[in-house]
């Protein structure tokens, strides 16, 4: 800290924040400073509703019931609460999500301490955010980590509904005094999309990682592979469309690999049958996702890193993702989409291979070509992936321009 006085920061995500690398950092980062910092999030089966992060953040959960996001006074509000048939009256599918943020919101402007700053994540923490910043007379930040309207999730909604969002995100950047987001490409999008000021770009990088003495195993010893066994690790969400089919399916033209998908996800149910079929015969293998302090050396564990997210989407075509930072942060070179986000850094630096990734011949060619890459070349590009990480692709140096906004929007040392 530049000073002996603590700021206040509070970040509202629409996610549980057990696995929002994100926010991990960017909370991390301000408590260690010397902050005090809240996440606003929502709650979940088994989790705390108030606990103190490792990383030094306080966490609070709230977990709302969407009959409180209703659009009535609340006296007809606890009238409902009372009622014997208030199963009946339950809201249902898309409409309670959004009633559910609602409702959070109410509970957060109750409960959540006064801040200096208020950072929202996602369309559906930002009106959390604003709704903090007006009773705390506080600066808020949209921190729009997509382009929410050109994403999988949102393009499957009725138009109705799509139209609806698109009026209420932009309405709310406007209202914001700031939007930040994970890449150039996504704030020349997002200025247009938004009608605001070119928004602030912040990679979701790592911090500069200093590699063991010797190497981590991590793959090898929690699934007992064969030490001769090459590990093509897949990481992060299990969701549609980021190319995992066409990784299974890829892997078996890949001699004396495996796939190992670490993560989490509405399919993780899906690839955890498809690991256990035998049909497979022990190519796949699924792992739960493990916690952002952690994942450096679980992803330094791994003989390559892939990514061939679909091209589906603009928000895909134009993607970042975490997970390629990741990797460069440990000297792991990468498989990836060859589409203007990632090729941008990937063909640049020499990192790996792209491919078409709803090709799994392609896939499978670019993993071979990593790993059958001699090992000369393989130490040379380890030392050029990791001496652009130290430079660059760091969070020291991406917090930096997050904290310069945080000053500015506070005009106080952060």
């Amino acid at each position: 800290m530049t000073d002996g006085r603590p700021q206040r920061l509070t970040i509202v995500t629409p996610t549980t924040a057990q696995f929002h690398s994100e926010l991990y950092r960017i909370g991390g980062s301000a408590a260690a400073r010397g902050h005090a910092v809240t996440v606003i999030a929502r709650g979940g089966p088994g989790l705390a509703i108030e606990e103190r992060h490792p990383a030094g953040y306080r966490i609070i959960r709230i977990a709302s019931d969407p009959r409180e996001g209703l659009p009535l006074p609340a006296a007809i509000r606890a009238r409902i609460r009372q009622r014997a048939t208030r199963r009946a009256l339950k809201p249902r599918g898309g409409p309670a999500r959004i009633l559910e943020v609602r409702a959070g919101t109410h509970e957060a402007i109750r409960i959540a301490p006064r801040a200096d700053l208020v950072l929202g994540y996602h369309y559906l923490g930002i009106g959390t955010g604003l709704a903090l910043g007006r009773r705390d007379r506080a600066p808020v930040i949209y921190d729009a980590g997509d382009i929410y309207l050109a994403s999988t999730a949102v393009e499957a909604l009725p138009r109705p509904v799509r139209a609806a969002i698109r009026q209420y995100e932009r309405a709310a950047a406007q209202r914001a005094d700031a939007v930040v987001t994970a890449n150039d490409a996504y704030a020349a999008e997002l200025a247009r999309r938004l009608d605001v000021p070119l928004p602030v770009v912040v990679l979701n990088c790592p911090p500069r990682w200093t590699p063991p003495a010797v190497p981590p195993r991590r793959f090898h010893e929690a699934l007992g592979l064969d030490p001769g066994t090459r590990v093509v690790l897949y990481h992060g969400g299990f969701t549609a469309e980021r190319g995992i089919e066409q990784l299974i399916e890829a892997i078996p033209r890949v001699e004396r690999a495996v796939l190992v998908l670490l993560g989490y996800g509405p399919l993780a149910a899906r690839y955890q049958a498809i690991a256990a079929d035998p049909a497979t015969a022990g190519r796949v293998r699924v792992l739960p996702a493990v916690d952002p302090a952690e994942l450096l050396e679980w992803v330094a564990s791994a003989d390559v890193a892939a990514m061939p997210i679909l091209a589906t989407t603009l928000n895909h075509r134009l993607s970042t993702p975490n997970k390629l930072f990741e990797a460069l942060a440990v000297g792991l070179p990468v498989v990836a989409s060859d589409l203007p986000g990632m090729a941008a850094i990937v063909r640049p630096l020499d990192a790996g291979r792209l491919v078409d990734p709803a090709e799994p011949a392609s896939i499978a060619a670019g993993l071979n070509a990593v790993l059958d890459t001699p090992e000369p070349e393989r130490l040379a590009r380890r030392e050029r992936i990791l001496a652009a990480a130290g430079a660059a692709y760091n969070w020291e140096t991406q917090s930096a321009r997050l904290f310069a906004e945080f000053e500015r929007l506070t005009h106080r040392p952060w």
